[in-house]
């Protein structure tokens, strides 16, 4: 046991290639991956509208550090969207990331499987809860506060960060070694546009595709039918346009955050579509970011004198 902790902790010690617009790059598996694919030729990142940025055929599970000049010990986990068949990096995860460390929050900006690509369909919670399970198990070494670590998800990316917030204690791999032990729950969640729910009428989205070979995916992976007396205080973003993921996927989760009285912040913007990432100019979405640091330091992840804004 002690072997495979050390082999765990090697992630950590090891030098990394720099990435693109980050720093360090942390791989989640030291060995076999769970799970299985087919895939073929090497990483991909789109240039061409709005695939511009996205990455897809990720075959290395991965966390790039986004590293504060003057860190305040919070960490967030960054998960952007795209269907679970690509994920906006450039035009979401990392804009975000650099905008949580500009505020002294180390972010970490996951590259997790997708099933559009090949892989098991529930490749993108195992790679999840493992990257929180070594944010948390590791946070002396990342120098964050395992009491301060949130996620942060977009569309799919929020669909995948709500699961972590309401079925992180579950197991969805085996565990590989002694950081499969350390709690995968959030101590706080963002949502921006997400893809909540996988029940009628709203399920319409690619997240809906992807996801529906697993065994009772409507229930199991609608993300309002998991809150419980213990679900981590929730923070939700949409626009009442978006054409992709209705606002009533976020709606539906408010709601259940409600019933069971838990903490839970919903700003329903009156335009902005989806994937309006930091903002849509021209709409008020741009608001968001804003009242997502008011949140954070209302709850103390984040001290007043980090505000930045």
């Amino acid at each position: 046991m002690m072997i495979r902790w050390l082999a765990a902790l090697i992630l950590f010690f090891v030098a990394a290639p720099a990435a693109a617009q980050g720093g360090d790059v942390i791989n989640l598996w030291p060995g076999a991956m769970p799970g299985s694919g087919k895939l073929v030729g090497p990483e991909k990142t789109g240039n061409e509208g709005s695939a511009t940025g996205a990455v897809s055929n990720v075959t290395m599970p991965r966390m790039v550090v986004v590293r504060p000049k003057n860190p305040n010990g919070a960490a967030v986990l960054v998960i952007g969207g795209g269907g679970y068949f690509r994920i906006q990096i450039g035009s979401a995860a990392m804009p975000i990331a650099q905008w949580l460390a500009e505020r002294g929050v180390t972010a970490f900006v996951l590259y997790y499987r997708l099933p559009g690509d090949g892989w098991n369909a529930d490749a993108p919670f195992q790679d999840g809860q493992r990257a929180m399970r070594l944010l948390r198990g590791n946070w002396k070494t990342l120098g964050i506060d395992p009491k301060r670590i949130g996620v942060l998800g977009f569309s799919a990316g929020g669909h995948l960060a709500g699961t972590l917030a309401t079925r992180g204690s579950e197991n969805f791999y085996p565990p590989a070694d002694a950081v499969d032990q350390v709690g995968a729950v959030p101590d706080f969640a963002a949502l921006i546009y997400p893809v909540i729910s996988m029940r009628a009428p709203i399920d319409t989205t690619r997240t809906f595709r992807e996801l529906k070979g697993l065994p009772d995916f409507r229930d199991a992976f609608s993300v309002e039918a998991h809150v419980t007396a213990a679900t981590p205080p929730i923070f939700l973003a949409h626009a009442a346009d978006d054409p992709i993921a209705a606002s009533e996927h976020s709606l539906r989760l408010h709601a259940a955050m409600l019933a069971a009285k838990r903490p839970v912040e919903l700003h329903l913007f009156e335009s902005g579509g989806h994937s309006f990432a930091l903002g849509k100019r021209g709409t008020t979405t741009t608001a968001w970011p804003r009242l997502f640091g008011a949140w954070m330091r209302h709850h103390g992840w984040v001290p007043a004198r980090a505000e930045g804004e």
